[in-house]
C-alpha cells in the first residue's frame, strides 16, 4: 500500500463563528482522507507557544516585512516586530474555542495544503477553502491590527505534522481503524 501519513488541521475561531465547520470538514472526507482525531478545545497558552514557535531567523525576516508594511520607524527591532506577528496569531486563536482535526491518508499533508490554498488570500483560487471562505487580505489585516483570516491552519510537511499532532492530541486520542472505502482508494493490481 502507498505510504499513509497523518496531518493536523486547526479550525480557527472564524470557522466556528461563521458556521462553516461541516462544509470544510466534508471537503477532507470527500477527497478520501480519514478522520482519526477530532476535538473542540480552548487553546492553552502552552499549546499555542509550541505551535507558533518561530526561530530568530524567521522572526527577523517576517519582522522586516512587517516594519515595511506598517510603516514603522527604521530603528524598530525586526525581531520584536516578528514576535508581534506570533503574539497576534496566538491572541486570535483564543477568541473562541477551536477544533483540532487529525487526518490520515496517502499524501495527507499536501492534499490538505492543496485544498486549503495559500495563506495569501489574494492568491487563493476559487475552489480552495481560503479562496471560497476568506475575503481578507494582508493589507486589511495590517490596518485592523490583527492576523490575516486564513480560516484553518494546515501543516506544511510530514515532520511538522508529527510535531503538531503531539501538541494538540494525546496518543490515545488518535484512532486507528479501517474504512470500507480504503480498499477502493488504495487498491492495487497484482
Amino acid at each position: 500500500m502507498a505510504e499513509i501519513e497523518q496531518t493536523l488541521v486547526l479550525f480557527k475561531p472564524d470557522t466556528l463563528q461563521r458556521g462553516i465547520v461541516g462544509e470544510i470538514l466534508s471537503r477532507f472526507e470527500k477527497v478520501g482522507l480519514k478522520i482519526v482525531g477530532l476535538k473542540m478545545l480552548d487553546a492553552r497558552d502552552e499549546q499555542l507557544a509550541k505551535h507558533y514557535y518561530k526561530d530568530e531567523e524567521w522572526l527577523i525576516k517576517k519582522g522586516k516585512t512587517m516594519i515595511e508594511k506598517k510603516g514603522y520607524s527604521a530603528d524598530h527591532d525586526p525581531k520584536a516586530a516578528g514576535q508581534e506577528i506570533v503574539d497576534g496569531l496566538m491572541k486570535d486563536m483564543k477568541i473562541t474555542p477551536i477544533i483540532a482535526l487529525a487526518l490520515e491518508g496517502h499524501n495527507a499533508v499536501m492534499t490538505v495544503k492543496r485544498l486549503a490554498g495559500p495563506t495569501n488570500i489574494d492568491e487563493a483560487a476559487p475552489g480552495t477553502i481560503r479562496g471560497d471562505f476568506s475575503h481578507d487580505t494582508f493589507g486589511l489585516a495590517n490596518i485592523s491590527n490583527r492576523p490575516n483570516l486564513t480560516i484553518i491552519h494546515a501543516t506544511d510537511n510530514p515532520a511538522e505534522a508529527e510535531n503538531e499532532l503531539g501538541i494538540w492530541f494525546n496518543p490515545s486520542e488518535i484512532h486507528s481503524y479501517s474504512k470500507i472505502d480504503e480498499k477502493i482508494h488504495h487498491r492495487k493490481f497484482e
